[in-house]
């Protein structure tokens, strides 16, 4: 082992001014990948990344590090092999291609207990040359970094004026094993691993697997599971073809590609819409869709029969006893994000646990977690999860599925319908005009912002449809956590009626650029002959209200939503 010397390179762009802008949103900092390509920027965000958020801890550390696959990970798994060798990290934890999807990363985190990780996403946003990158830290817990941690990155990005690197250093990513260097006297290990076989182990521990193969093995059972070219391709082929018996033909789209093959890959009814093709067909049973780096799901039935995100949690929180992990464990409580539709609260009411609303962030229900608190939680964003890791699982979700599948014996439409029956139905919807110009987006919330606080709105009634609804609230949302007592404020804007019928508006943090409005309504029917009505038609008034107050079309000119879920 030869010995590499660090070096101390001047971060700052010709002009000799910071960076702007590096400042990390809920799941990291997303920009558009020319943006990162731009000279030590890349550089820059990952040497703050290291000092603000492990300080003291950094000399010595442990870090995992993967990443989705998408266009020009390549490159920005090479500068942080080499900005940690010259931070003193003692070791990277790497999957083989630096390929490793988001919850698999929580999971490698707390299965070798590493001081964090870092991991090269934007999620659901679309990749290619033209396209988006991200980058985003989680903590030792192995979820996303909180607040107070973000915040310190930040806050160094402003200030940044060199960075450490090795840029002699080279290690092969391909092969699995150890590789040692020596790095200033102290030694850096970069091991390689099978994070795959990592991640399906451990669902082997959750999950009855031997029930779900026979399940799937049954006349009449056939499932099509679509990665969208994007990081979960490999785990899927491993669980569903290897582990669980499933036909080759039953996965599509499970080559990860740098472009994720010109798909947008978030998985909702726009923009996977050839699996909705698919499934109208009526041959296959069950269909799934992940998004790019595997910690989102959508989930359809039969003929395309579609399960809102808001009922699959509520569904899974009414049938945990089906998991072998929960039978162990137990249940310590449910919790959802603040836009998520209240149909989980029910299940919650009726089976005595505390359910928890809470920002938008799944760093919010961690804390939750570790204080053995929460079991199972989830977001309308086609994001559900549970405290077996510290990061919403794609896979997950669908197994967990499959298991209550196996356990019911019945349709997902049948599940679904005998939910309605139990509890009622939230009928619910979610409008996304991404790419909006962002002053007037702006100019919107702040100006719904002002009727919250001086509560003009409060008693209005407002009709549509042969229908009327009296505002009972209008705020803000903000949330104390109950561990660490840190406050969250401004994470949507609120409207809720007599009824408890909602409408809410939140700017999306998840774009690279522009504004992106998120509309949620949301309604309660208990009456049984209205539950498999279109939740279009039902929500219409409302709808029609939400844009009426919001006057959303006025501001920004845009007549109709970009996905409608």
């Amino acid at each position: 082992m030869c010995c590499l010397c660090p070096e101390r390179k001047s971060s700052t762009d010709p002009l000799q001014q910071h960076w702007q802008g590096q400042k990390p949103g809920t799941s990291g900092l997303r920009k558009a990948v020319k943006v990162f390509q731009q000279e030590n920027y890349t550089e820059n965000f990952i040497q703050c990344t290291l000092t603000g958020a492990l300080a003291e801890k950094l000399t010595g550390c442990t870090l995992v590090v993967g990443g989705d696959g998408r266009y020009f990970m390549t490159e920005v798994a090479d500068k942080i092999v080499k900005i940690a060798a010259a931070n003193g990290v003692s070791r990277l934890i790497i999957a083989q291609n630096g390929l490793m999807s988001t919850p698999s990363v929580s999971c490698v985190i707390r299965k070798y207990n590493t001081d964090g990780g870092i991991i090269m996403t934007a999620s659901h946003n679309p990749g290619g040359p033209n396209a988006d990158f991200g980058i985003k830290f989680n903590i030792s817990n192995g979820g996303p970094a909180p607040e107070a941690v973000t915040n310190a990155m930040y806050q160094l990005t402003t200030t940044i004026t060199e960075y450490k690197i090795c840029k002699d250093l080279n290690a092969d990513l391909s092969t699995l094993g150890e590789q040692k260097f020596q790095v200033d006297g102290r030694q850096f290990t970069v091991q390689v691993i099978d994070s795959v076989a990592d991640y399906v182990d451990y669902m082997k521990e959750i999950f009855d697997f031997s029930a779900i193969k026979s399940y799937l093995s049954s006349p009449g059972v056939d499932v099509l599971l679509n990665s969208m070219n994007g990081v979960m391709g490999p785990y899927v082929s491993k669980v569903a073809c290897d582990e669980l018996g499933a036909s080759p033909s039953s996965i599509v789209n499970c080559k990860p590609l740098q472009d994720f093959g010109g798909l947008h890959p978030d998985p909702n009814l726009t923009y996977a819409a050839d699996l909705v093709t698919e499934l109208k067909k009526g041959n296959h049973s069950f269909g799934c869709a992940f998004d790019g780096d595997g910690d989102r799901n959508m989930i359809l039935g039969k003929n395309a029969f579609f399960v809102n995100p808001s009922d699959s949690l509520a569904v899974l929180a009414n049938n945990l006893e089906c998991i072998p992990y929960f039978q162990r464990t137990g249940v310590k409580g449910l919790a959802r994000s603040m836009p998520t539709s209240g149909a989980v609260d029910r299940v919650a009411k009726a089976k005595g646990l505390e359910c928890f609303e809470v920002p938008t962030g799944w760093k919010f229900f961690g804390n939750l977690m570790d204080a053995g608190r929460l079991s199972l939680c989830g977001e309308e964003s086609f994001g559900t999860g549970s405290d077996h890791i510290r990061e919403k699982d794609g896979l997950w979700a669908v197994l967990a599925w499959l298991s209550v599948l196996a356990n019911k014996k019945c349709s997902v439409e049948e599940v679904i319908l005998d939910h309605w029956k139990q509890y009622g139905r939230n009928f619910y919807t979610r409008y996304d005009y991404e790419n909006c110009e962002s002053d007037p987006a702006k100019t919107m919330m702040d100006n719904l912002n002002k009727k919250a606080d001086d509560g003009s709105l409060k008693g209005q009634t407002f009709s549509s449809g042969g229908k009327s609804y009296k505002v009972a609230i209008t705020d803000n949302f903000s949330y104390t956590d109950p561990i660490d007592k840190s406050v969250s404020k401004n994470q949507g804007l609120r409207i809720i009626f007599e009824d408890d019928s909602r409408i809410i508006f939140r700017l999306s943090g998840t774009g690279s650029s522009g504004a992106t409005v998120r509309m949620y309504i949301e309604g309660y029917e208990s009456d049984a002959a209205t539950f498999t009505r279109d939740p279009q038609d039902v929500l219409k008034p409302l709808i029609d209200i939400a844009l009426q107050i919001s006057q959303l079309r006025e501001l920004t000119g845009r007549q109709s939503p970009t996905v409608i879920t």
